[in-house]
């Protein structure tokens, strides 16, 4: 297997576009090489660079903090399983408030999902005179760790 494999392949193999791939190369997450005819290759490590991004993004993580999380790696290399470890470690509590802003989502579906829209007839949260328009789109009263989405990169959506 080449050690070094075009755009196409980490593509497929990765599960992120080739646009999400060139997106997060100018955002330094990820680094390749490139041909003759300025094709960009990839070192097949990136795949684990990849699968890293993939899993912190999963749980909440911004690409700023994902970013700040592979900063620490020496020489920008691929995360081991020690690496791993490490940096999963405070990623805990970050899963663990996602995992109680859901619970208590679910526990309030039936009710209101706490967007302040006022369009309900039976809501358990007060928007008089639609005051949370003011501070932004978006549901204003969902948990904020509830609103990061997985990608910040609106191509890869």
């Amino acid at each position: 297997m080449p050690d070094l494999l075009p755009i196409g392949d980490i593509a497929r193999r990765s599960g992120f576009s080739a646009p999400t791939l060139r997106y997060y190369e100018a955002e330094g997450l990820i680094s390749s090489e490139r041909t003759s005819g300025g094709h960009r290759i990839y070192p097949r490590a990136v795949l684990r660079r990849l699968a890293f991004i993939r899993a912190a993004a999963t749980i909440g993580l911004s690409l700023q903090q994902i970013r700040e999380e592979l900063d620490t790696l020496p020489g920008g290399r691929t995360p081991t399983k020690a690496d791993w470890t490490r940096l999963s470690r405070h990623w805990r509590h970050h899963l663990e408030d996602r995992i109680a802003a859901l619970e208590r989502l679910r526990d309030g579906l039936d009710g209101c999902i706490g967007c302040g829209c006022l369009s309900l007839k039976r809501c358990s949260v007060m928007n008089l005179g639609d005051e949370l328009a003011a501070e932004g789109p978006g549901a204003r009263l969902l948990p904020p760790v509830l609103r990061s989405t997985v990608h910040d990169n609106p191509a890869s959506r």
